[in-house]
């Protein structure tokens, strides 16, 4: 399975809590300009952030959806500063905090 593609990787789950990382927010952020230049950009800003564990190019109100699992509420504020406050392409975004992890899971069947 891993020669046809259908295994893509092996991965170790990481306890975000024992780590230091217990804070879970989804972030719905919506760009001014959707040129492919500008898309571009921003997937590979978010690949590159640490706090950013999935970022989804999506349909609907937003353009992206992330995952952004950090320390506390100052690290979120910090990452907001950096990645949408100081980039003049990102016109809105809204974040939600995890209140509980009901269910986390890579597993399609």
């Amino acid at each position: 399975m891993r020669e046809t593609g259908v295994i893509e990787k092996e991965i170790a789950v990481l306890s975000p809590a024992k780590l230091g990382r217990e804070m879970t927010v989804i972030v719905g952020v919506v760009l001014e300009r959707e040129s492919r230049m500008h898309l571009d950009l921003f997937k590979r800003r978010m690949r590159q952030a640490q706090q950013v564990q999935q970022c989804y190019y999506t349909t609907g109100e937003a353009d992206f959806i992330l995952v952004v699992v950090v320390r506390d509420i100052a690290e979120y504020e910090a990452f907001t500063q950096e990645y949408f406050f100081d980039e003049s392409n990102v016109s809105r975004f809204t974040s939600s905090v995890v209140m509980d992890r009901v269910k986390v899971s890579l597993d399609i069947l």
